[in-house]
C-alpha cells in the first residue's frame, strides 16, 4: 500500500498550495496594516509605534486630517477625477464593448488590438504622451483637473472594454435572439435583456475604475498644475519626500476604508443582480 504523499489531504489537494497563498495574502496585507498603525501614533515618527491616538485623524487642531485643508484639497480631488472618471468611461467603455464585440471585419482585430496599447504600455510612457499631448498640441484644452480626467478616462477605458467583452463572450448571443424572436426590438432587446445580463461586469467595471483612479499617480503628476491639483497619491509622495507626520498615513487610511466601502457595497450589489437575474423571467416579460 503506497504511503500518503507530504503536504496532501485525503481529496489529493496539495497543502503547499494553501499555504503560499495565505503567505502570500498575510505578506501583502502586513504594510498596510503598518501604515494603519502609524497613523494611530500620538507622536511625530512615521518609523516606531507609539501610543495610539487619533490625533492625525481629528486631534490635532492644524495638521489632523479633519483640519487640514490641503488633505482636504487632496481627498476631494482624488474622489471627483474617481468619481468622474466612472461615470464618463464605464458608458462609453461598454458602448464601445459591445460595438467591438459584434464587429465582423477585417479591421476589427486591428480595432481590438488597439484597445490593449493603454494596458500594455508602461504607465510611465503613457503618463509623458498624455503631457506632451497637452501641451503640443491640444493646447486649449484647460490643463489641471480637465487633463487629469481625461487621462484616466482614456486609461482605464480599456479595463471596462475587457472585462465587458468577457461577459458577452460568456452570454452568447442567443439571449437577444430569443427576444427578437418573440417580438422585441433590437433596442429593447438590448436594454432588457443584454443590459440586466452584463449589470455584473457593469459593476465589476465600475471599482476597478474607481480603484484605479484613486490609486493612479504618474498620470495624475504628469498632468497637475499645483497644488490646487493635487490627488491622494501625489499628497503622499510630496509629504513623505519633505518628512511629514502620520496625517498622511492617516489619510491614506481614510481612502482605503472608503474604497473597501466601495468594493463591499458593490459586491452586495452584483450579489443581488445574481440571485434575482433571470433570463427566463425575462423572457417571459417581453413575450407578455
Amino acid at each position: 500500500m503506497r504511503a500518503p504523499r507530504p503536504f496532501r489531504n485525503r481529496h489529493g489537494r496539495a497543502r503547499w498550495l494553501a499555504l503560499l497563498t495565505w503567505l502570500y495574502v498575510l505578506w501583502s496585507l502586513l504594510p498596510v496594516l503598518v501604515a494603519v498603525r502609524i497613523s494611530l501614533n500620538s507622536g511625530r515618527s512615521r518609523s516606531a509605534f507609539q501610543s495610539p491616538s487619533f490625533r492625525w485623524y481629528w486631534g490635532d487642531p492644524v495638521a489632523s486630517v479633519w483640519h487640514d485643508d490641503t488633505l482636504h484639497t487632496a481627498m476631494w480631488n482624488t474622489l471627483r477625477l474617481a468619481g468622474l472618471c466612472m461615470l464618463i468611461a464605464t458608458p462609453i467603455g461598454v458602448a464601445m464593448a459591445i460595438g467591438l464585440h459584434r464587429w465582423r471585419s477585417r479591421t476589427s482585430t486591428g480595432a481590438n488590438t488597439l484597445m490593449m496599447v493603454p494596458i500594455v504600455t508602461p504607465e510611465l510612457v503613457f503618463g509623458v504622451a498624455l503631457f506632451l499631448v497637452f501641451t503640443q498640441v491640444y493646447t486649449g484644452i484647460p490643463g489641471g483637473t480637465t487633463t487629469q480626467l481625461i487621462g484616466h478616462v482614456t486609461f482605464t477605458m480599456s479595463f471596462v472594454v475587457i472585462i465587458i467583452r468577457g461577459r458577452l463572450s460568456a452570454i452568447g448571443g442567443q439571449y437577444e435572439e430569443a427576444a427578437r424572436d418573440l417580438g422585441a426590438s433590437r433596442v429593447q432587446a438590448m436594454r432588457l435583456v443584454l443590459l440586466p445580463m452584463l449589470g455584473p461586469a457593469i459593476f465589476a467595471s465600475l471599482m476597478v475604475v474607481f480603484a484605479t483612479s484613486v490609486d493612479d499617480f504618474v498620470i495624475s503628476s504628469f498632468l497637475s498644475t499645483g497644488a490646487a491639483t493635487e490627488t491622494v497619491p501625489i499628497k503622499i509622495y510630496s509629504g513623505a519626500r519633505a518628512g511629514s507626520t502620520p496625517a498622511l498615513n492617516a489619510l491614506a487610511t481614510v481612502m482605503l476604508l472608503i474604497t473597501l466601502l466601495a468594493v463591499l457595497l458593490a459586491a452586495l450589489v452584483v450579489r443581488r443582480m445574481r440571485t434575482q437575474g433571470d433570463p427566463n423571467a425575462t423572457m417571459a416579460g417581453i413575450r407578455a
